[in-house]
């Protein structure tokens, strides 16, 4: 198309050329003493156009040969800063792939070409991130000594400005990660507290937090990054609902006390407090800590639920229940009574709660209980022992030691 246009135009010239200067008479007359030169109008004006096409071809190759040494300067620098980038790449993917001596190298190399190059010189972005490479590759290394110097490097560059947060940001997450694998908690959490509260939520700083918290042996404050993080849906459902369960179970181990122990139940989250796991394990502690009523108190609401909670949660609080029997209140008959009928054939429900008959020392209703618990399919055999010894000791407290004695026996065979 636009060879037709250029056609186009050439015609277009040529007709006006013949129409103008096909019967141009015109004579331009030269007076040179003693000289005299007579020229067509036709041939005076070509000659004008082509002075002029020569003028401006000399002005321009003279215009463009004293600006050889400025283009010159130019191109060496654009050689050099694509030198630059190319070093910075080559130390990034050498990073990734695990050459690690030879990412800090290229970040090193980098980093001269910068020095080197004028117009690097003000980059202060650039020289951030090759030595956060740097750095980087030297943390693979192990080398925390000139690791520590690189990051320095890159900070002391961001705190003068000029680089985008996003670098900054970058910095001081990648340090606390490195704090939190030196295994030092305290600099990692002060590393996480520079950053900005927007970035502090970003998931990736909250599973760097999380790990501190957990480092330094904060179990309360991981529960509440983790709580975070399951919402941000950074684990599986449930990894997070484990996750969260460990952590819980961690902050009421740390108790050594009664007071202690109420206070750490009290930081937990409902939900943490609704859950039967949890809710075992603080009555564990509680019975560790001399605080049964207190358990008995947690366990309450899951006991009243019994009959809808899982195979293992059962199971869970059923044992902690167990636990904590010295002491059992008359207000909680009619709850046991409850759940038997809901559960007549679970043989689990009917030895804790004939072993909670016998702590109230109601001994006929606390044998028939044990009794059916030896009998009922699906208990286990140590299930089947500690009701046979159960029996037996509710036989010595009645004084008949034949039949405690064959309560024994049938405890030692499990039968």
């Amino acid at each position: 198309m636009r060879q037709v246009v250029w056609l186009l135009f050439l015609f277009v010239v040529a007709v006006i050329a013949a129409g103008t200067l096909g019967n141009n008479e015109g004579l331009v007359v030269v007076y040179w003493p003693p000289w005299r030169i007579d020229l067509s109008l036709n041939l005076f004006v070509l000659l004008w156009v082509a002075v002029g096409v020569a003028a401006y071809l000399i002005v321009g190759a003279g215009v463009r040969l004293a600006g050889l040494p400025e283009r010159a300067r130019l191109w060496r620098g654009q050689q050099r800063e694509r030198g630059a980038q190319a070093a910075l790449r080559e130390a990034q993917g050498l990073l990734f792939a695990g050459r690690f001596s030879r990412a800090h190298k290229a970040a090193l190399r980098a980093l001269e070409i910068r020095v080197a190059t004028p117009e690097l010189r003000d980059d202060s972005e650039f020289a951030a991130l090759a030595h956060l490479l740097a750095a980087s590759s030297l943390h693979r290394l192990q080398d925390r000594v000139r690791r520590d110097e690189q990051l320095l490097a890159a900070q002391t560059l961001l705190g003068q400005g000029g680089a985008p947060a996003a670098v900054a940001e970058a910095a001081q997450l990648m340090a606390a990660e490195w704090a939190v694998e030196d295994r030092d908690a305290d600099r990692a959490l002060g590393h996480l507290a520079l950053l900005p509260a927007g970035v502090g939520r970003r998931t990736q700083a909250l599973r760097v937090r999380l790990q501190a918290h957990r480092l330094a042996r904060q179990p309360l404050e991981a529960l509440k990054t983790a709580r975070l993080l399951a919402k941000h849906q950074a684990f599986a459902p449930a990894a997070a609902q484990g996750l969260l369960r460990s952590l819980a179970a961690e902050a009421l181990d740390s108790a050594r006390d009664a007071d202690q122990l109420r206070r750490v139940w009290m930081q937990l989250e409902n939900a943490d407090r609704r859950d039967p796991f949890v809710t075992a394990k603080a009555a564990l502690q509680a019975a560790a800590v001399g605080s049964a009523a207190d358990a008995r108190g947690w366990l309450r609401p899951h006991w009243e639920e019994l009959p809808r909670l899982g195979e293992l949660e059962r199971a869970a609080v059923l044992e902690a229940f167990l636990r904590v029997l010295p002491g059992l209140s008359a207000d909680w008959l009619p709850l046991l009574e409850a759940s038997v009928v809901a559960m007549p054939q679970d043989p689990a429900v009917a030895h804790v709660v004939g072993r909670a008959m016998a702590e109230r020392k109601l001994w006929g209703r606390s044998r028939r209980l044990l009794e059916s618990a030896t009998s009922l399919p699906g208990g286990s055999v140590d299930l089947r022992r500690q009701a046979w010894r159960a029996l037996a000791e509710i036989a010595e407290a009645e004084g008949d030691e034949a039949r405690a004695q064959h309560f024994y026996r049938q405890s030692a065979t499990g039968t």
